[in-house]
């Protein structure tokens, strides 16, 4: 069978009852996460903005789908596109291998077509945990030869979970879920330069749009091809390069991946469980140096005035970011505000970073002064080798002693329970009342249970 084929009879099979107990305690985490995001950003001008484009967009439309923390009523796609757009706005993503956030494209999909069909909980987690496994098992190994193309690979590789997820809650069968996957291979898009060169790129919320859309061709019978993944003129051979596994760049250093790969294993081995959460509003190689740095500070008492140096040694890839091939936070640029030397320095002098916060200060807001100074005394160490968002961090003192903590890349790896506990200072800073925000919070906990999930989380993001 093609890959496409493959991935549809997956989802298609795929019951609540098949889902190990980790996956689905993974998928409430990613929803919450996803939700506390739209939250943060509720009246961001980003989120804003995007609203009153669909508004503009859809006027006389007909309002089927509710928008996320305004309530606002919209079509499927417009309701989608603004939800994605402010749980982008809001900095609190999932990430999966550093450059996909399946969350962003793949949560605003399944809200609305859970809302329209009326899906249970269990139904909603069951396509949500569907959509990441077939997203991040065709992004896997992937992701840095498509950045390193010119393209984005959050959008590029997130259209395909959007559609797995409405697919899935919309009632397709399994050609209809092939077909799907094929329509997305048209519609996948995401470019570099605008970002580069001073714009602000169209993310997933163009993913989720197009998702859509190739979900409803394949409702209506729009047949969408065979091999549309791997064959010769395929995704595989127009993202990556060719359709024969061979990578520019790669995460371990590897030049060649197995496309077999990409579906072994599928509904037994769970990669879904690889996606980590980006507590921190900063890019996801970032926080581990936070957590990091302050655990060693605080097993061995070490403070600001202690330090001489830092030295971090790092996945090499995480010093090129977005890519290699077009970098824009080098490892010789200096260090500055927002970059990984700032984060580990607030890391060792504030044992942490304030959530509400993004990777710049805002109005009226300013950094420590130590932070400031003792980020000019940090030093990245770029290795092929090592673990993403896994640094070895290194502190010598000024007494000529040294501790070294090693980061694993899962330390944003947790359950459902602490997630909640980890996400719970953003309270005070949404517009819901932290009642109805600790009640949001047990609504995903409890996704299992709902009758009608999508209904009653979207309501609980709209201030009362």
């Amino acid at each position: 069978m093609s890959l496409s084929r493959e991935f549809a009879a997956f989802v298609g099979k795929l019951q609540y009852e098949d889902l190990p107990a980790a996956v689905v305690d993974r998928a409430k985490g990613v929803t919450l996460q996803a939700l506390c995001s739209a939250l943060v950003a509720h009246d961001m001008p980003a989120s804003r903005q995007a609203l009153a484009l669909m508004q503009e967009e859809e006027a006389g439309g007909g309002g089927v789908a509710t928008v996320l923390c305004s309530g606002s009523k919209l079509t499927k796609a417009g309701a989608a596109f603004v939800d994605a757009e402010t749980i982008f706005a809001g900095g609190k993503w999932d990430t999966f291998r550093m450059l996909t956030h399946p969350g962003i494209a793949i949560v605003p999909a399944a809200l609305v077509a859970a809302e329209i069909t009326g899906a249970s909980g269990k139904m909603f987690l069951t396509a949500v945990a569907a959509a990441y496994e077939v997203m991040e098992r065709m992004a896997a190994e992937f992701i840095p030869t498509v950045m390193s193309r010119g393209f984005h690979a959050g959008p590029v590789f997130g259209i395909f979970g959007a559609a797995v997820a409405a697919a899935k809650l919309g009632g397709l069968d399994e050609n209809q879920v092939h077909s799907a996957i094929a329509q997305c291979v048209n519609l996948a898009a995401g470019n570099l330069e605008g970002a580069r060169s001073g714009g602000r790129s169209l993310r997933e919320g163009g993913a989720v749009r197009n998702a859509l859309l190739a979900v409803a061709l394949a409702k209506h019978g729009t047949p969408g091809g065979e091999m549309t993944l791997e064959g010769e003129a395929g995704f595989y051979h127009a993202y990556a390069g060719n359709n024969r596994g061979q990578l520019r760049y790669s995460f371990t250093g590897d030049n060649r991946a197995d496309l077999a790969q990409i579906t072994r294993g599928l509904g037994r081995d769970w990669i879904f469980l690889e996606t980590l959460y980006r507590i921190y509003s900063t890019a996801g190689y970032n926080i581990a140096h936070v957590d990091v740095t302050a655990k060693l500070c605080e097993e061995h008492n070490l403070h600001y005035a202690d330090i001489d140096r830092i030295e971090a040694v790092v996945n090499w890839l995480e010093t090129e970011y977005p890519s290699p091939a077009f970098p824009s936070r080098g490892i010789d640029n200096p260090p500055q505000v927002g970059s990984t030397q700032y984060f580990t320095a607030w890391g060792a002098v504030e044992r942490g970073y304030p959530l509400l916060r993004g990777a710049q200060p805002g109005p009226g807001e300013a950094d420590p002064p130590a932070v400031l100074e003792l980020m000019h005394r940090v030093t990245l160490i770029p290795t092929v080798r090592r673990t993403l968002f896994g640094p070895r961090i290194t502190v010598f003192t000024k007494d000529g002693r040294s501790f070294t903590k090693e980061g694993t890349g899962r330390e944003f790896i947790w359950d459902v329970e602490e997630q909640a506990r980890r996400i719970r200072p953003i309270a005070p800073g949404l517009a819901i009342t932290e009642a109805q925000f600790a009640e949001l919070i047990d609504a995903c906990r409890c996704l299992d249970h709902s009758e009608r999930a999508a209904e009653r989380l979207i309501a609980l993001t709209i201030p009362t």
